[in-house]
Order: structure tokens, then C-alpha cells, then sequence
């Protein structure tokens, strides 16, 4: 289960973002009677756009007994570069296309690699745009490009392709009123392997819809992992920098 909290909390840590001047998103207008298709075209609307994004995460995370809470500073130049770090830069992390990389200096290891592993533990191939995806709310998958079909459950859209992948099978919830993700599930039951993603809320930031709330639950065999994650005082479209640097004598990881 280490080597799925650290994915985890490498991957997810800019999940959500809250930003100043900005209103919770709230509305009973549920438009339930769209098509697969339009449902869709609603949902690509409302993509976030922005070119980069600071700011402060506030992330807590339970596993078993154990419980821990953490502040570090987030950074993200979209299509490009998710950064992160610790106070004191003792934890960074740094995501591009080409690789996930991060260091601790509480325990002077670091790590360097691809997505090879965060795909082998959820069955399909994974790489930076549908990680990307993940974290801004946007679908895993890009739903233009899939063949899917809807349906109305408990007054929600439930999205899923019309054909499910033989490893894993996946689900998208899709808010009537928004047309944003609520919840994506992503479960191997055969492995016992479980990824749900539930975004809790939403708020208009610049005219766009952007996260504020979120939960991730992870399963594997019999352990849980549950993280919850706040993110405050975000600033969109500023001069940033990513300075990422592997101190010297570092021990190598493998996960």
C-alpha cells in the first residue's frame, strides 16, 4: 500500500482549487432529458481554459488507523508542467509529459520515472493529458473521441462506454445542472482495485467552472486509502516558475 500512496499523492495533489472573488456554484435548474451526444457537448463547454495556475493545497489523508495533513504549494502551466512542494522545499514534485518525478528530503530518496506503474495499477494506459484530466475535473477520457452511452440514475447522468475494456470498467458521473464530473470510477474488480474520484463542488472562477472540493478513494486488495484535498488562494494566468532540482547523494526509489 506504500507504493500506492505515494502515486497517489504524487498524482492527485492538484485535484482541486479554490480562487479568490469567486462563487459557489449552486442551482436546481437539472436538465435530465439531453442525449448521449448532447450531454457530451455540454460537458466539453465547460473545460476548464487557463495557461497557468498557483496555488495554496491544503491535503489530508487517512490510511487505516493513521492520519496526516499537509500544506504545500501548487503550481501548473496547463498541457505542460504540475508542480509541487513542501514547505521549506523539503517534499517536490514535478509532473511533465515525459515523467513523474519527486524527492523527500525527510528520508533523502527520490524517484524518476514514467506512468508505467500509476497504469499498471489501474488496467489501462495512462499518460500526462489524461492525468492532466483527472486533476482539472475533466473526464479521464476524452468522451469525443469514445463511443459512450447515458443514463439517468437517482438524478444524475451516468456515463460508460458501450463497450467496457475487458480489465477494468469504468463510470463517469455527470452533473444535470453544470454538466460537470461529480464522481469518476475507475475498478478492477477481478484485482480488487478501486479508484473513485468524487468532485464534492464546484465554483465560478473567471467565467469558468473549476473544482473546490474533492475526495479520493483508493482500494487495493484489502487496504483503503482516502484523501481529502482544499486548495486556496489560486491566481490563474501569472508568470510562474518550476524550479525542480534531485539533491546530490539521494538514494533512488522504485515504486
Amino acid at each position: 500500500m506504500n507504493n500506492l500512496k505515494y502515486i497517489i499523492l504524487t498524482v492527485v495533489l492538484g485535484l482541486m482549487f479554490n480562487c479568490k472573488s469567486s462563487k459557489r456554484v449552486n442551482g436546481s435548474d437539472a436538465n435530465l432529458r439531453l442525449s448521449t451526444r448532447q450531454l457530451i457537448k455540454e460537458n466539453t463547454k465547460q473545460a476548464a481554459q487557463f495557461k497557468t495556475l498557483q496555488a495554496k493545497l491544503r491535503i489530508n489523508y487517512q490510511e487505516g488507523d493513521k492520519s496526516q495533513t499537509h500544506s504545500v504549494s501548487f503550481r501548473a502551466e496547463k498541457d505542460k508542467t504540475i508542480w509541487m512542494s513542501a514547505a521549506f522545499s523539503v517534499v517536490k514534485v514535478l509532473i511533465t509529459p515525459e515523467k513523474v518525478s519527486f524527492y523527500n528530503k525527510l528520508d533523502n530518496t527520490f524517484f524518476e520515472g514514467d506512468f508505467t506503474y500509476l497504469s499498471a495499477l489501474l488496467g489501462t494506459e495512462l499518460n500526462f493529458e489524461r492525468v492532466q484530466n483527472l486533476l482539472y475535473g475533466e473526464t479521464i477520457y476524452n468522451l469525443i473521441e469514445g463511443e459512450y452511452t447515458s443514463e439517468v440514475s437517482d438524478n444524475i447522468y451516468v456515463v460508460q462506454p458501450k463497450k467496457q475494456l475487458e480489465l477494468f470498467e469504468i463510470f463517469f458521473l455527470l452533473n444535470p445542472v453544470n454538466f460537470k464530473v461529480k464522481s469518476q470510477q475507475i475498478a478492477q474488480p477481478e484485482e480488487n482495485r478501486l479508484l473513485q474520484v468524487d468532485y464534492l463542488s464546484y465554483q465560478k472562477v473567471s467565467q469558468q467552472l473549476l473544482p473546490e472540493n474533492i475526495k479520493v478513494f483508493a482500494v487495493e486488495a484489502n487496504e483503503e486509502l482516502i484523501i481529502n484535498l482544499e486548495f486556496k488562494n489560486v491566481t490563474l494566468n501569472e508568470d510562474l516558475r518550476f524550479p525542480f532540482r534531485i539533491p546530490s547523494g539521494f538514494k533512488e526509489i522504485e515504486l
